[in-house]
């Protein structure tokens, strides 16, 4: 795939770059979804061996590890799914595999420890990816909330939904601001997929019967506001979170190539994105998902970048009201964020978002012709993920 590229940017030999990234169409998590006959194991092999075919100068033995964010790790979704996945995607035995739970941030802090192996020297060339199948492995059936997570905290464990409506509250958020922002989702989203923005970058997957899958799943046009407005609020009596205005449960894998500059030099790779900083925040347990607001301020501190110079926003739609709560307070302009959509039209296959959402940047930084973007998620009981990326194919307008 690079063959036909060219990149704009200087390349240092422990400067991270995105030399490709894929995702596979994102499917509803449930029985009747597009993607259910799938096993994620070979959902997943699917995708990693879909990557290295479009990338035929790196060698699949030079690939140093295949780190995966998986959120649900048991069942069909355990015993270390990346090592058996690239395997049967024919990756030779050298390469090894690791799967990682970082709740939501799963796919993104696959990212993060990959690009840190390639920063410290001690790796030049990894697979981060994510997967998650949650119409096969019930998302929570991992964990329990008995006396083992109830006592000895100075904060009550709650549900993420109950969090979402205190957030709305916190910030003055309306019913009807939330519903809005849903709407766009779907809007944008449905605008991208009818357009082709997400062609390149989606991977057709061929199910057990030989049907191919190769569009979201998801979107729901037109929207339907006064249908919305009455959905029932199951988190808070008369609240303003009902299922239209959250992710939804979804199936879907994703992977990113990493390459060292080092070894895009050695390899004549032509680039997509660099990385350029990342960042991971606790937050308050309860109020829960507001981690992207210090997760965006610290990333961005870390490279000596304003909110400003940031072209475009990509902030997963966990629920409606913690996007708006964070477009708010860091006072965003909304028509950077989510450009395409996001997870409440798309969906939010837990450990694959991450990549997902990264797969997405990449290939609208290339589109619009932006040079930077900044990713950030929500996680379960306060934590927060962020990246930032510089496209490696922006060039500016002379005539600015």
């Amino acid at each position: 795939m690079s063959e036909n590229r060219t990149t704009t940017v200087s390349i240092s030999d422990r400067d991270v770059f995105i030399v490709d990234c894929v995702r596979t169409p994102v499917g509803r998590g449930y029985s009747n979804g597009s993607l259910n006959s799938m096993k994620p194991i070979d959902l997943l092999a699917t995708t990693l061996d879909q990557l290295m075919k479009r990338n035929t100068k790196v060698d699949r033995s030079l690939v140093e590890d295949v780190i995966c964010g998986v959120v649900t790790p048991v069942r069909e979704q355990g015993a270390n799914i990346p090592r058996f996945a690239a395997l049967k995607a024919k990756f030779p035995q050298c390469v090894p595999g690791v799967q990682l739970n970082r709740m939501c941030g799963s796919g993104e802090q696959a990212v993060h420890f990959g690009s840190q192996a390639i920063k410290s020297g001690d790796m030049d060339i990894v697979i981060a990816c994510g997967v998650e199948m949650m119409g096969v492995v019930q998302m929570g059936s991992d964990w329990q909330l008995d006396e083992t997570f109830k006592d000895g905290f100075d904060f009550k464990i709650l549900h993420q939904g109950v969090s979402s409506e205190m957030i709305a509250e916190k910030y003055n958020i309306s019913r009807e601001e939330i519903d809005r922002f849903s709407g766009r989702s779907h809007e944008l989203a449905d605008k991208a997929q009818k357009n082709g923005y997400f062609k390149s970058q989606i991977i057709p997957v061929t199910l057990p019967d030989g049907k191919v899958i190769d569009k979201d799943e998801g979107i729901r046009t037109p929207v339907d506001y006064k249908k919305m407005a009455t959905l029932k609020t199951p988190f808070k009596a008369n609240g303003k979170i009902s299922a239209a205005n959250a992710s939804q449960i979804s199936d879907g894998s994703s992977a990113v190539l990493l390459v060292s500059g080092r070894k895009v030099k050695e390899l004549g790779l032509v680039p997509r994105a660099r990385i350029v900083a990342t960042a991971v925040v606790g937050s308050d347990p309860e109020l829960m998902l507001t981690g992207p607001i210090p997760a965006t301020k610290k990333v961005l501190a870390k490279c000596g970048l304003s909110l400003s110079e940031i072209d475009i926003f990509e902030i997963n739609e966990a629920f409606a009201s913690v996007a708006l709560a964070w477009q708010k307070e860091l006072n965003i302009d909304i028509s950077k964020v989510n450009p395409n959509g996001g997870a409440i039209a798309l969906g939010h296959p837990l450990g694959a978002t991450g990549c997902i959402l990264m797969t997405k940047l990449v290939n609208e930084l290339e589109r619009s012709n932006k040079r930077y973007s900044l990713q950030t998620m929500c996680i379960g009981f306060g934590n927060a993920t962020a990246t930032i990326l510089e496209s490696c194919s922006f060039k500016p307008n002379p005539k600015l």
